[in-house]
């Protein structure tokens, strides 16, 4: 803008030199007179543009003041941002750390917490090991013992049968023995009567009767074959012990 009206000055200035050396003399005072209104001009000019330059220079200074102002403000903003966003940090790092303290203690409590579980566990395991063991040797003990009642109870019934057993072959072997023994008294007896009478019931021989030759006085005047038989067996009995002792002093003697 100053460029500009120094430059109509300085074309001014030129255009009146033309004038002076151009125009006659007759126009001399009125170049001047032309002269000097333009130097008025030039002067208005002048003002009219330091007018201008100080409008320019105020609203210049305005805008500067308004840029101060402004950069004041940006700067205000950016301080008080720099300050939010550097209390938005130590908030969010004191928050951060916070959150690491806390997830630090949680997961040392939780970790705590599970070797605490973990302990139980392996006590409760134990524990159940403890008793199955217990349990399995209690069933073991109980089996062992079912074991030993069933083998004392099978011995006891084998003992027994063994025992019946050995009864019953003494019983058959007394009662064998016992039919043998019957058979040789019926036999010894049989052999006696033959020899003394020859088997008859009324077979007599002086003070002598019946089949086994009996003094007659020992049948009691009962000559029947049953007391004959009854008073036979009293007699040689009592007296031999037996009917094979009797044929044994029979065949010793002749006589019983």
């Amino acid at each position: 803008m100053m460029f500009k009206h120094n430059f109509k000055k300085v074309l001014s200035a030129t255009a009146f030199a033309v004038a002076l050396v151009v125009a006659p003399a007759a126009n001399v005072s009125a170049a001047t007179n032309d002269a000097s209104s333009t130097q008025q001009s030039a002067t208005a000019t002048s003002q009219d543009q330091q007018a201008s330059q100080d409008q320019a220079a105020s609203q210049s200074s305005a805008a500067n003041q308004s840029s101060a102002t402004a950069a004041s403000a940006s700067s205000s903003t950016s301080t008080s941002s720099a300050t939010s966003t550097s209390t938005v940090k130590k908030t969010t790092k004191k928050a951060k750390k916070t959150t690491k303290k806390s997830k630090k203690k949680s997961k040392k409590k939780s970790k705590k917490k599970t070797s605490k579980k973990k302990a139980v566990k392996k006590v409760a395991k134990k524990t159940t090991k403890k008793r199955a063991t217990k349990k399995a040797a209690e069933a073991a003990a109980k089996k062992a013992a079912a074991v030993k009642k069933a083998a004392a109870k099978k011995a006891a019934a084998k003992k027994k049968a063994a025992a019946k057993k050995k009864a019953a072959a003494k019983k058959k072997a007394a009662a064998k023995k016992k039919a043998a023994k019957k058979s040789a008294e019926k036999a010894a007896k049989y052999w006696i009567a033959m020899r003394e009478s020859s088997g008859y019931y009324t077979a007599r021989n002086g003070s002598c009767y019946g089949r086994y030759q009996l003094l007659i006085s020992y049948l009691g005047g009962d000559l029947s074959k049953k007391n004959q038989e009854r008073t036979a067996d009293r007699y040689v009995y009592g007296r031999y012990g037996s009917w094979v002792n009797a044929k044994r002093f029979w065949l010793a003697h002749n006589w019983y």
